[in-house]
């Protein structure tokens, strides 16, 4: 029986009584999304500033501290109400945020699957663009860890955030449920709203930062990014109640910044542009999320201007570059059709592995009927 289900069942105190109320969870939910976002505004060196860019290592420095602090803050919150409240063992505490245990393969399954979801761009980056040389030394991947925006954006907000809206806010939305596994579907679906709603403050900071950018089109650009970070949560939750796995979330998390939106359309090959610093200001607003990091590979996210393809040591606050060019001269339409090509293929068996390579013994609750 999934760790949930049967934590509930025994420390419930009724036949059908959440052991906390729904109005409880939500109210913690609202306070989490609050102490994420929230200091941002408090300090000059979090806060939004025309003179500062979100990409300043002193910037990026101080919003690590605040998350941190509210990460810390958050989680002995929930511990204590699992503990004092709820009454369950630490070892179960544990496994119930996803901590514990660490379990490689089950960890490495849904990276595998996000990973094939993305054939297509993994294809048109490490082929079509000849990258995959250099992923296999692995020296883009320490370049990028040794800056500060590729440590926001791997490491930190990945982290951050995948522990307060699902190790932290999922536990907690479960025991507040009738029948926890009756409620996949809308755990699913309402809890990463959280996480959504926590990306909207962007709207407010871009307008800051960007005072001559048109009215409606980053009204659009906040509804789109809204979107695509509620669907990703939906993925995130799903593979957190299957696995259990607090540590599964977070890797594809980090993955699925690294390599931005896939291309829905366009050709493939070619001259590749050799500048994807973000020059477009609706771009970049595109890009951030909650604590600042920016989808894509470190190429797009470095800072404008800074094409020479130096790299810069996380003192700098910037990303390396890459200029890229069709090289072997293959044609546009041969790319363009692998590449869509490997992409349907990479979706359907997306599809076909989705329940197998997320199927755990710690999947929070039961699936059986699923």
């Amino acid at each position: 029986m999934a760790l949930v289900q049967s934590l509930w069942q025994y420390y419930s105190r009724a036949e059908n009584q959440p052991v906390i109320s729904t109005r409880t969870a939500a109210a913690l939910g609202i306070s989490y999304t609050a102490l994420y976002v929230l200091p941002f505004y408090l300090s000059s060196l979090t806060r939004p500033s025309p003179d500062l860019p979100r990409d300043s290592p002193t910037v990026i420095r101080a919003r690590v501290r605040s998350v941190t602090l509210s990460c810390a803050l958050c989680s002995v919150i929930t511990i204590c109400i699992l503990s004092f409240y709820a009454h369950f063992p630490r070892l179960q505490i544990l496994k119930l945020l996803g901590w514990y245990p660490i379990d490689i393969a089950g960890t490495a399954k849904p990276l595998l699957l996000t990973a094939v979801l993305f054939a297509g761009p993994l294809f048109e980056k490490g082929v079509v663009e000849g990258r995959w040389k250099e992923w296999l030394r692995g020296r883009r991947l320490y370049e990028s860890l040794d800056s500060w925006p590729g440590w926001r954006n791997y490491v930190a907000g990945p982290f951050t955030e995948e522990l307060i809206f699902r190790s932290l806010l999922l536990p907690l939305s479960i025991l507040a449920q009738p029948n926890p596994s009756a409620s996949k579907l809308k755990l699913i679906l309402l809890t990463p709203l959280y996480f959504g709603i926590a990306h909207i403050h962007h709207f407010y900071e871009f307008k800051l930062t960007h005072p001559r950018t048109p009215l409606l089109p980053a009204l659009l650009v906040t509804l789109f990014q809204l979107s695509y970070t509620t669907i990703f949560g939906w993925y995130a939750a799903f593979i957190f109640l299957r696995t259990g796995s607090l540590w599964s979330v977070v890797l594809c998390h980090a993955f699925c910044n690294w390599m931005g939106l896939p291309r829905l359309w366009g050709k493939v090959g070619g001259a590749v542009a050799s500048e994807f610093g973000g020059s477009s200001e609706v771009d970049q607003m595109m890009d951030a999320t909650v604590l600042g990091e920016r989808s894509g590979t470190p190429e797009r996210m470095a800072a404008p201007g800074d094409v020479a393809g130096r790299s810069h040591p996380r003192g700098s606050g910037k990303l390396p570059q890459l200029q890229v060019t069709d090289r072997n001269g293959r044609s546009e339409i041969a790319w363009t059709v692998a590449y869509y090509a490997i992409l349907l293929s990479g979706v359907v068996a997306f599809w076909k592995g989705f329940w197998v390579l997320t199927r755990s013994e710690s999947g929070l609750v039961d699936w059986s009927g699923s």
